[in-house]
């Protein structure tokens, strides 16, 4: 018997309603797998775990989370509560730079039975690897001065080892789809950082000569996102141009609350973090119409990750026939409830 071992942190909003669904769901594939079980252990992590303790997470809850095979993230943030540059600089962000968890991969695609706002979206089938741990999102620099002379100062860090693994990885996903990979870059810009992203492109692409490539500035690159996403295949991007490109993916798919995602960790040291693009969404929560897929679909990349990539494949199809047939949440322009969704998906898969 195959164990995987879950930490669950299910987080703030909508994030700890859809992991207890997407949880079920789980357990229904280890059922029909019949080999593959799951151990959940529940962190509950998050704004108000922050407003008893003074900390988004235990002193040792990194090192607990670590324990496990990988961390299954619902949302972070509720500003209501907590600052967002507290809570995910002390949550969802202290995972992700203590754990080393270096790429993001973000797929996105025309997902059957939901509209894209596309007038005629051609079937596009994306992913982003986007560099997980340094570029803009560095946080060197800082602010000096008051009043009109006050400056603030954001360094951009490039690394050859961070940026490389990023292209190698998109290139290694390039092979099993469709042998092509795009650089977003800014080259005729941004003066050092993005020439030397097309310098070491460039070197990574030699190693690399069965798959096509291109080279596109972020700004021409996200205005063909929305014209003629059916072009690509793999983007690599930089920590911000692959988070703006990721939202609009999300976007074109018809919600941004289907989108899923996966933080990986290459060298073996530190668990994965599965977790959907969209937020906390404070105004739904409690209402029961928080859309599914978006964690569901995060729980197919678990699945793949872990070697399961035939139960990832039902998981992904049934979900799609259940969305075709108009189990739709109102953000997808539907009438039902999370739980219906859940359900039928649930029932579906049991009859195969």
């Amino acid at each position: 018997m195959k164990k995987i071992k879950l930490a669950v942190v299910p987080g703030d909003g909508i994030g700890t309603e859809v992991v207890p669904h997407a949880l079920k769901v789980l357990d229904t594939i280890a059922e029909l797998h019949g080999g593959l079980s799951f151990e959940y252990e529940h962190f509950d992590y998050g704004c108000d775990y922050y407003l008893e303790h003074g900390a988004m997470m235990a002193e040792d809850g990194l090192e607990r989370l670590g324990q496990s095979d990988s961390v299954f993230l619902g949302a972070v943030g509720d500003i209501s509560k907590v600052p967002d540059h507290i809570s995910l600089w002390g949550l969802l962000l202290k995972i992700r730079r203590e754990f080393e968890l270096e790429i993001n991969v973000r797929p996105a695609k025309v997902f059957e039975g939901i509209r894209s706002p596309l007038l005629n979206p051609k079937d596009f089938d994306l992913v982003v690897v986007r560099e997980n741990s340094e570029g803009e999102y560095s946080s060197v620099g800082g602010r000096m001065y008051q009043g009109e002379n006050e400056i603030a100062i954001q360094n951009n860090v490039f690394s050859r080892r961070a940026t490389k693994q990023a292209m190698e990885h998109a290139f290694e996903l390039a092979k099993s789809r469709r042998q092509h990979v795009t650089s977003a870059t800014k080259s005729n810009g941004i003066f050092h950082s993005m020439p030397f992203w097309d310098e070491v492109f460039k070197e990574t692409a030699q190693k690399h000569r069965g798959i096509e490539t291109a080279s596109q500035h972020i700004d021409a690159l996200a205005a063909t996102f929305v014209t003629h996403p059916e072009r690509y295949d793999v983007i690599v991007a930089s920590n911000l141009f692959g988070d703006v490109l990721t939202d609009i993916g999300a976007a074109i798919m018809g919600s941004i609350g289907i989108a899923p995602s996966a933080n990986l960790n290459l060298n073996g040291k530190h668990p994965p973090m599965f977790e959907p693009v969209h937020g906390s969404a404070p105004d739904i929560v409690g209402k029961g119409i928080a859309n599914p897929i978006g964690q569901l679909w995060t729980a197919k990349m678990l699945l793949d990750h872990h070697g399961e990539g035939e139960m990832g494949t039902l998981l992904l199809d049934t979900m799609e026939r259940v969305t075709a047939d108009g189990f739709l949440t109102p953000d997808v322009g539907g009438d039902k409830k999370t739980g219906e969704v859940t359900e039928e998906l649930i029932r579906r898969l049991r009859e195969k």
